[in-house]
Formats: C-alpha cells, sequence, structure tokens
C-alpha cells in the first residue's frame, strides 16, 4: 500500500509525518490502496501564504507567460494519460477505457481552452474616456469532488492560473491520487514557487480553514448543496467570492416528434455516463404517456448492453460506485422507488449476478415515476433513472421545472422550432438539444440550488477576476 503524506507547498513537497491519514479505498476491491494525510489548519495557512507570497509577481506576467506554463501543463498531462488513467480507475472506480478516453482528454482540453482564451482574452478596455479593466482576485481556494477528479481539478486551475490567480486546491479526501499527480505536473511544468499549492484533508477541517481564511479572495466549490452551503456560511464572514457548482437533477424532454429510437439509448447512456455518478446527468427522462410503454423497451434493451465489472478488464463500460457511503446512498434509493410504486423496469437493489465483492450497483430503471417520489426529486448520484410521462409539451416544461435543481437539462425533437422553444422555458444553466457533441467553450453552472457561478470556456476565466473602471484615464 502506498503511503503518499506530503502536501505540495510552495514549489516544493512537504512532508506531513505525525498527520492524521486516510485510507484510499478501491471501490472494486473494497481494499486499502494508499494512506493520505490529512491537512490541519497551519498547513492551510502555510499554503495561503505562499499563495499570497506568490501573487504580487505572478499577477503581473504577461498572458503570454501564463500561456506558456498552461501549454506545458497540458502537454504533460496528455503524456500522463496512463498513470492518471490508472489512478482514476483505482481511486475512484472508473472503467480503465472511459478513463483513457474521457476522463484525462477532457479535463486536458479545460487547460488547452484556458490556454488559448487567455490569448485572446481583452483585459483593457475602452468605453468613452473610461478604461475598463480586467484584474486577477487574487488567492483562489479551489475544492474539488471525488466523482470527476482530474476534470474537476483543471476545470478550476487552469481558468484561475490564466486569469492571473494563485491557488490553493483541496481535492477529496476520497480520490487524492490523481490530485498528486497533477501537482506533480504543475512542478515539472516550471510552476514558479507558490502560484499553486496542494493540500489534502477533511472538508471540515481544510475546506473550513480555506473558506474562512481572510487571505483568501475566492472559493470555488464542486460538491453537493449542503456541503456548498457550508462553505458559502463561513466564507460569509469575509465577503470573499463564492462560486458553487452543486446538485442536480436534470430532466431530459423527449418530444413527440423525437426518433425514439436513437434518444432513448442515447439518454440512458447520458444518465449512466460515470455510473451515474456526475451531477449534470440528466436521469429524469419526461416522455409522451403515449410512448410510455415503447420507451421502457427501449430503455431496458439500452441498459442491458452495459457491461458492469471489473473497471480494470478494457470490455467493462460500467465499473463500481465510487465510495461505499455512496453505495449505500444508490441502494436505499432504489428500495425508496420500490415502495413508491414506480414500476421497476430493470435493475433493482443489489449488486449485478455474478459479483459479490466492489460497490457494484444494477442499472435501474424506474417508470410511470411521478414528479413528487423521491426518486424524481433527491439527487441519487448513481446508476438509477426515473421515467415520467406527460400529456401536453406545456406539463413537460413544469414536470422539468419541478426541482430545486437548475443545473442542466436535455430536449429532444425534430421540429427545432419547438425544441428551441422548450429550452428557452427551461431552468437550467446548460440544455443540450438531440445530443450536442460536448463543447469545452459553453459555460457551466446552475440556477436555484444548483449554484451560481459559471465553469469553462470565457465565463470560466471571468469568474476569477475583478472589474475595474478608471475614469478619465483617456482624457486628453
Amino acid at each position: 500500500m502506498r503511503s503518499d503524506t506530503g502536501f505540495y507547498i510552495d514549489g516544493a513537497w512537504r512532508d506531513a509525518a505525525g498527520h492524521d491519514t486516510a485510507q484510499v479505498i478501491n471501490p472494486a476491491t473494497e481494499q486499502a490502496i494508499a494512506d493520505v494525510a490529512l491537512g490541519r489548519e497551519e498547513d492551510v495557512e502555510a499554503a495561503v501564504a505562499a499563495a499570497r507570497r506568490a501573487f504580487a509577481g505572478w499577477s503581473r506576467t504577461q498572458p503570454a507567460e501564463r500561456a506558456e506554463l498552461l501549454g506545458r501543463v497540458h502537454r504533460l498531462v496528455l503524456e500522463r494519460l496512463e498513470l492518471f488513467a490508472q489512478a482514476i480507475t483505482k481511486e475512484m472506480g472508473a472503467a480503465i477505457a472511459y478513463a483513457r478516453s474521457a476522463h484525462v482528454p477532457v479535463a486536458a482540453e479545460h487547460i488547452r481552452v484556458a490556454r488559448d482564451n487567455l490569448a485572446a482574452y481583452p483585459f483593457t478596455t475602452r468605453r468613452g474616456s473610461t478604461v475598463i479593466v480586467r484584474e486577477p482576485i487574487g488567492v483562489c481556494a479551489l475544492i474539488t469532488p471525488w466523482n470527476w477528479p482530474l476534470y474537476q481539478i483543471t476545470a478550476k486551475v487552469a481558468p484561475a492560473l490564466a486569469a492571473g490567480c494563485t491557488v490553493v486546491l483541496k481535492p477529496s479526501e476520497l480520490s487524492p491520487l490523481s490530485a498528486r499527480l497533477f501537482a506533480q505536473v504543475m512542478h515539472d511544468a516550471g510552476c514558479p514557487p507558490g502560484v499553486f499549492n496542494l493540500v489534502n484533508g477533511s472538508g471540515p477541517v481544510v475546506g473550513a480553514a480555506l473558506a474562512s481564511s481572510a487571505e483568501v479572495d475566492m472559493i470555488s466549490i464542486t460538491g453537493s448543496t449542503r456541503a456548498g452551503v457550508l462553505v458559502a456560511q463561513a466564507a460569509a464572514v469575509t465577503v470573499k467570492r463564492v462560486a458553487q457548482e452543486l446538485g442536480g437533477k436534470s430532466p431530459n424532454i423527449l418530444l413527440p416528434d423525437a426518433a425514439f429510437d436513437r434518444v432513448v439509448p442515447l439518454g440512458v447512456a447520458a444518465a449512466f455516463r460515470n455510473v451515474g455518478q456526475s451531477c449534470s446527468a440528466p436521469t429524469r427522462m419526461l416522455v409522451p404517456r403515449a410512448r410510455l410503454r415503447d420507451v421502457e423497451r427501449l430503455a431496458a434493451a439500452a441498459a442491458a448492453q452495459l457491461v458492469v465489472g471489473d473497471p480494470l478488464d478494457e470490455r467493462t463500460t460500467h465499473g463500481p460506485i465510487a465510495n461505499r457511503p455512496q453505495f449505500e446512498r444508490v441502494q436505499s434509493m432504489i428500495r425508496v422507488g420500490l415502495g413508491e410504486d414506480a414500476r421497476l423496469v430493470c435493475g433493482g437493489p443489489g449488486r449485478p449476478q455474478g459479483l459479490h465483492t466492489g460497490f457494484y450497483a444494477r442499472p435501474t430503471i424506474f417508470s410511470n415515476v411521478k414528479t413528487g417520489m423521491a426518486i424524481a426529486q433527491e439527487e441519487i448520484f448513481g446508476p438509477v433513472l426515473a421515467i415520467l410521462p406527460y400529456d401536453t409539451i406545456d406539463e413537460a416544461v413544469a414536470i422539468a421545472n419541478d426541482t430545486v435543481y437548475g443545473l442542466g437539462a436535455h430536449v429532444q425533437g425534430t421540429d427545432m422550432d419547438t425544441v428551441r422553444a422548450v429550452a428557452r422555458q427551461i431552468r437550467s444553466g446548460q440544455v443540450h438539444l438531440n445530443h450536442p457533441a460536448w463543447d469545452p467553450n459553453a459555460p457551466f453552472g446552475g440556477y436555484k440550488q444548483s449554484g451560481n457561478g459559471r465553469e469553462y470556456g470565457i465565463e470560466g476565466m471571468e469568474e476569477y477576476l475583478e472589474t475595474k473602471a478608471i475614469l478619465g484615464y483617456a482624457n486628453s
């Protein structure tokens, strides 16, 4: 078993001997694979102080210099793709083929996009005799989750550095191995000391210390709505900026003229990607009542094609749930669905046949779900899809918006005028029409309890900028 007990602070790995440690559990075997030190308040203070010292110089660098660093980081992540993929598979159970094809490449894309947007961004503009300057906000604390461990790191670190900020990263203590590999990439890419810092630890200790620190100018968190609320409360005392990307219960509206043979399997795949552990996963499929039985048949057939098993097996499409608490949460919610008298189309509680060890869940689909049911309202964060019938398009829109969340949504149909009109009525930060390709420049974030602020693209970098107006600057 590995022992990764150091923190990356001020350009060097610092020993954390004597600290409490947490075991990293491989969810496929339920065995410990590493010990990781848990940071203390003094570790946070050291990392924040390093970031504060580095900010004065880094914030004044030219965009070209920051872009060059991001280019080196991008190249090294791709060169070490297999190292990252293996770590992600072992720490949170992603199928190795999916880690290689999705987790690592899309993480690298966030770095490339930040680099390219930086090169063309107008940090200074003129409005009459007033000059508008966009300046880096300062020291940024970044808290990332366990479900997309590398992807969420690069979605925050890359735009923050592009903006000219310095950062302290707190990855999830449940999946910290890829974060440590990323810290080494930053070091090997020649990141100046203090510009990037890494402190592992728990939310109640490291996360709380970062949120409450008067030396942190901004905090960005991706996690549960509960965690986001706690961070915002702790940050309020110092009036720092808080960006939150939180929970979701995204709808997928299949309009009456949709190509059901195509969009139902795609909808199942989207709901179950990353074993359903995606905050924007479209886990509510809204379908015309007259097509309900057809959709059930198509959805069951699509689910039957999934291969759940050893994530290191190249044939596996879906590995285990990432950790025991989440596995137990998924099992509990499946039992809730059965108790609510939703119609079980496939799956159910327990592990798939033949799998006796590991946090494996059966891909589960419920139908004839009513919008008031718990499985239609609560974020389950596992391979569980709810199919809800509707009678009119207006009712479908109402059901789609009947949630405390507003992160993502999907609309499928042939008449694009109707598809676009429905999309405009949905209260969410992103809407996908007819399963388009992923766009790393499309801003991502939520309405309502899905959070505030945006990540990805230009808007993602602007989260880390302050706006200064200099009046009379252009007067003769």
